[in-house]
């Protein structure tokens, strides 16, 4: 098993919080947890030197390249920090740990070998998730990368965006106040929710419970490819992780009844095992005595990693929310100074670089000319990943002549059987032939 270094890893006690409890974060056991670091602090954008020529961008295509180089000028970005696709990567996929990459890469051989990675999920970030939902144990992150991959054929998640069709969003809004509202102070997407303002009744009056599972995943599918890479470009580093606020002014045991733990149930089990190590933070303000009690409740449900990373605040946490986000990106009834008027409140914007149209060009361009932004991170004529398909297909191929070698010796084995066979047939017809028909 790959072994975490003090010197990426945190481990977790018991303890912290704000006196109220809320930062033990020490599993039921007893036994301390390792909490990894944000996982975008695997990678930042290297100093730029000026001095290196630029590569080839023969795999986006002379029209990309021009309409990323414009775009990323109106931005505010040099034109020479992208002028590669070799940068393109970093900006998008980050630069990798390279102790990340050969065990990502042992993990991504693993899989490949015993013909468990179909190649539309051999993106490097999603196996790296994986193994830092496990600890990096490769037989654990197997299990659960399998299991989501028989949830994915199960629950036909590849059609989901093509088929699904949200039409009561807008009322779903007004009954279950929520969305994504720019970005924190790094560049993740901010999600937002007003729990307090929930009306479970009409909810279930406007859609079903179902239906809006149905519609978290499809949030979630647009925030991994869609959200982040925009975030991404927006920032000029890797983006891979959401930071979320939830305000639950007015909450208390009544509100969770037998539908909200079914919706709050699921919808935690498809992030935990679906989309893991997609949270960064999540900032729980308002909380009066009444969730404070619900908390405990809650929380039994929640891993030890994902616990760490809540922060549960009474009515004085707009300092908090500012130390992360800026207050432009804060919605008045949180602090901030945005209102977002024109689209009628800023939980009904989806303000944020996704919807930027510079960058949405951006996207656009590079999923044209690769097959999708994963794509182009993982096969955009790198030598290391040359390399690492060549040394796949390698002991592919060597799997396949052992496996064929067996088959040979099988068949071979069998002939032989069927030669005695014959054999010992001919005898006996010979036999008859030779004994005199009494009639």
């Amino acid at each position: 098993m790959y072994k975490s270094k003090e010197d990426r890893d945190i481990v977790i006690s018991k303890g912290g919080g704000d006196g109220d409890g809320d930062g033990d974060v020490a599993s039921s056991s007893g036994k301390t947890k390792i909490l990894h670091p944000p996982i975008e602090s695997h990678w930042h954008l290297p100093p730029q030197d000026k001095h290196r020529p630029s590569s080839s961008m023969s795999n986006l295509g002379l029209k990309t390249m021009i309409k990323f180089r414009d775009s990323f000028k109106k931005l505010g970005g040099s034109s020479s920090s992208i002028s590669s696709n070799k940068s393109l990567k970093t900006v998008l996929g980050g630069v990798r740990d390279p102790k990340d990459e050969n065990v990502v890469e042992c993990f991504r051989e693993l899989l490949f070998l015993e013909g468990q990675l179909p190649p539309q999920h051999n993106d490097y970030h999603t196996l790296l998730r994986f193994l830092r939902m496990r600890d990096f144990d490769f037989t654990k992150a197997k299990d659960a990368f399998l299991s989501y991959l028989k949830w994915r054929e199960d629950y036909m998640v590849d059609a989901i965006p093509k088929e699904f069709k949200f039409e009561e969003y807008e009322a779903v809004k007004k009954c279950y106040p929520h969305g994504y509202h720019g970005v924190d102070r790094y560049g993740r997407p901010l999600y937002i929710e007003r729990i307090g303002m929930v009306d479970l009744n009409k909810l279930l009056q406007v859609t079903t419970l179902e239906r809006f599972v149905k519609y978290h995943v499809s949030e979630q599918e647009k925030t991994l490819n869609w959200r982040y890479p925009a975030c991404s470009l927006a920032a000029k580093r890797h983006v891979a992780s959401t930071t979320s606020i939830l305000d639950v002014h007015g909450v208390g045991l009544a509100n969770f009844s037998k539908p909200a733990r079914y919706l709050f149930m699921e919808i935690q089990k498809i992030d935990s095992n679906y989309y893991p190590e997609t949270l960064n933070r999540l900032f729980i303000v308002n909380a009066g005595s009444g969730f404070k009690m619900l908390w405990k409740a809650v929380k039994a449900f929640l891993d030890t990693r994902t616990l760490a990373k809540i922060q549960v605040l009474g009515y004085n946490y707009q300092s908090n929310l500012l130390d992360v986000v800026d207050q432009s990106n804060l919605p008045t009834f949180l602090g901030g100074g945005c209102t977002c008027s024109d689209y009628g409140g800023c939980l009904l914007s989806d303000k944020g670089p996704w919807n930027n149209p510079d960058i949405t060009e951006m996207l656009q361009a590079i999923s044209a000319d690769n097959n999708g932004v994963n794509n182009y991170e993982e096969n955009g004529n790198f030598d290391s990943d040359e390399g690492l398909l060549r040394n796949i297909k390698i002991k592919a191929l060597e799997a396949e002549f052992r496996e064929a070698n067996k088959k040979i010796q099988a068949l071979e084995a069998a002939l032989e059987e069927a030669k005695i066979v014959l054999k010992e047939l001919g005898q006996q017809v010979e036999e008859l032939r030779s004994t005199p028909f009494e009639g």
